[in-house]
């Protein structure tokens, strides 16, 4: 009696043991686990999103700053590898300052002395890079949760309600991003947003690609770039533009025909060069604000992998974590050191609100701000 006893009781165990493995989540093909990412902050929950298409590519996003999280994508050994830098738990976004993967907001990249006028009222924002606001100050859309208006296997759409005064620019901004998944490998981003008074908006994600699926091992020097450019804006030692619109032809910001990015990336004889640290750049695109027009592609020798952008916006951001110093430890405890990923930020150009030269960024009531990126994966 006692054997059998023992015996029900080891059964009993072994079936108390498989229910519990069952119950608990799958992680992701990347690796995640969506517990580690369910949160709250303003009182908004976050929770971990999961997209996926034909081709088995997976897109993880989480609604805190509207960030892809992971994007999973085949090598040309057949291999799924993860091609974004990030976090593999929601504290970590929360906690440490970046801007990994996010949607950005209300105004992407810097605006001069943290100062802009608009209508005849001069506004002073929150100053958090060298003397300047960047990506909407500090508590910008990255560091907030967007709330959810609809998902699916293939696509998940995000609002922001931003109040008046926020980060003290004015109007009352609801916006919205969308990701959407296709089955040919795009991951589609499109933007919109309205305001209940004169405001200025300049939208766009801050993905760091690191196409060789190694931010540990392969530095992004490595990788070929194409930009659709002839032109650039110049730039400070505070990586602040002057106003000028200058030609890439006989300078390192050349690449209009592709080359590695390590080529010239240390010619700091090169004054842009040495302001940037490297490149952290706005490309003039010769684009047209044609979305059916490459802006960028950038390739991997190493797994084969190549990446396209396209956008409706006049410019683009080329950023080569050239600040990124060993400090920030992100999935899987990889240390993220400089140059393991690469930027390519569609946008209307820095400090626009103070360049009437350039394209407007101004919304006013009743009008409809849009943009639109398309990251295109393929192998080659």
């Amino acid at each position: 009696m006692k054997k059998i006893f023992k015996t029900l009781a080891g059964a009993a165990l072994a079936a108390l043991s498989l229910a519990a493995c069952s119950s608990e989540p799958a992680l992701t093909l990347s690796g995640l686990d969506p517990q580690a990412f369910v949160g709250e902050k303003n009182g908004k929950a976050t929770a971990l999103y999961t997209l996926t298409n034909a081709n088995g590519m997976e897109v993880c996003i989480t609604n805190f700053g509207g960030r892809l999280v992971s994007v999973m994508v085949p090598d040309k050994d057949g291999n799924m590898v993860d091609v974004i830098l990030g976090f593999d738990n929601i504290n970590d976004y929360m906690t440490k300052s970046s801007d990994f993967g996010a949607s950005i907001g209300r105004y992407a990249n810097r605006i001069g002395d943290g100062k802009f006028t608009l209508d005849g009222v001069e506004y002073q924002l929150p100053i958090n890079n060298f003397n300047h606001c960047l990506h909407g100050g500090p508590t910008g859309w990255q560091y907030q949760p967007y709330s959810v208006v609809s998902v699916d296997d293939s696509h998940i759409k995000l609002r922001m309600d931003s109040p008046d005064g926020d980060n003290n620019f004015p109007g009352a901004v609801t916006a919205f991003v969308t990701y959407t998944l296709t089955d040919d490998n795009k991951i589609d981003i499109s933007y919109e947003a309205t305001t209940d008074a004169p405001t200025i908006i300049n939208m766009t994600n801050h993905a760091y690609f690191n196409l060789a699926g190694d931010p540990a091992g392969h530095s992004i020097v490595d990788d070929v770039l194409y930009l659709n450019a002839s032109a650039y804006t110049p730039i400070d030692a505070t990586c602040m533009t002057s106003g000028e619109i200058a030609p890439v032809a006989g300078t390192p910001f050349d690449f209009t025909s592709a080359h590695k990015i390590g080529d010239f990336i240390d010619n700091r004889d090169d004054i842009q060069i040495a302001n940037g640290n490297g490149y952290d750049h706005n490309w003039v695109l010769d684009t047209n604000c044609d979305i059916n027009e490459v802006a960028a592609r950038v390739y991997c020798e190493k797994t084969g992998i190549q990446l396209e952008v396209y956008t409706d916006e006049p410019g683009i951001q080329f950023y080569t974590g050239n600040f990124l110093d060993g400090t920030v430890t992100g999935k899987g405890g990889v240390v993220y050191k400089q140059r393991s990923g690469l930027c390519l930020e569609t946008q209307h150009y820095p400090d626009s609100p103070n360049k009437p030269q350039w394209p407007s960024v101004v919304l006013r009531p009743g009008e409809t701000y849009t943009s639109h990126c398309i990251y295109v994966f393929e192998v080659k």
